[in-house]
């Protein structure tokens, strides 16, 4: 088998592993806080405490490369950065139970410093972005690994803007993107998001269930930039599950 053969079985093996990984289900979900104003906190981060190298309440997700991230004062609560260089994938997660009926919106605020160079959701062989935020629906079937939809928000590159895409990776058919902001946006200044799950999902998936939008079971923010041998960096901050 050649190097590229290789590297295509390398990155399908490692992206099941990742798969596996965010989408077990604990018998016992986290719960979000109430943040008041009808919202729910998913990742104040008002605490600048880490355990097993995540924010105190989330777990790690080490799929390559080294792992970069920390927590930043911003005021007084605190920011996630994280920062991957070229061989890098990783992210955190948290486990939680959210009626999407109750909670339809999802806000954050978040800022990138670096961009993976030329990189493009649309190829396997590219898919590497600065930050992605995962939202993890529950599962339709067993296993759940590969039967749980799950809107990816994220900051491309070459890919334009409001683009919805299918992983391109193995066995990834119920991940599935829209493309937020990309190389034409500034560096270096935070940007706020406010995103309807209810119609996203409705967009990304009407193949389940007729687009009927599933409970959340988790969220999960990422970044990766080993595809293209390149360094990112970004930042996240006051993300919140709302009413209105």
């Amino acid at each position: 088998m050649n190097r590229k053969g290789k590297q295509i079985m390398s990155s399908g093996r490692s992206f099941l592993i990742f798969l596996f990984m965010m989408f077990f289900i604990l018998a016992l979900p986290e719960t979000v806080i109430a943040g008041g104003n009808g919202g729910l906190i998913v990742a104040g981060f008002d605490s600048g405490k880490m355990e097993n190298g995540a924010p105190s309440g989330w777990e790690l997700i080490e799929k390559d490369g080294t792992v970069n991230l920390d927590l930043e004062r911003k005021g007084n609560r605190y920011v996630l950065h994280m920062k991957s260089d070229n061989e890098s994938s990783f992210g955190i997660k948290k486990e939680m139970d959210v009626k999407i009926k109750e909670y339809p919106f999802l806000n954050w605020e978040w800022k990138v410093a670096g961009l993976p160079a030329g990189a493009d959701v649309r190829e396997a062989g590219t898919d590497d972005q600065a930050i992605q935020i995962y939202v993890v629906f529950k599962p339709t079937g067993w296993p759940a690994e590969l039967n749980t939809p799950t809107i990816g928000y994220i900051w491309g590159v070459e890919c334009p803007k409001d683009a919805v895409v299918t992983s391109r990776q193995p066995l990834a058919g119920k991940v599935r993107y829209i493309v937020l902001r990309n190389k034409s946006d500034k560096l270096d200044k935070w940007y706020y998001e406010k995103r309807n799950l209810e119609e996203d999902y409705e967009r990304l998936f009407p193949d389940i269930n007729n687009g009927s939008p599933r409970n959340i079971g988790g969220i999960s923010f990422y970044i990766n930039s080993q595809h293209t041998k390149s360094e990112a960096k970004s930042y996240i901050y006051n993300v919140r599950f709302s009413r209105n």
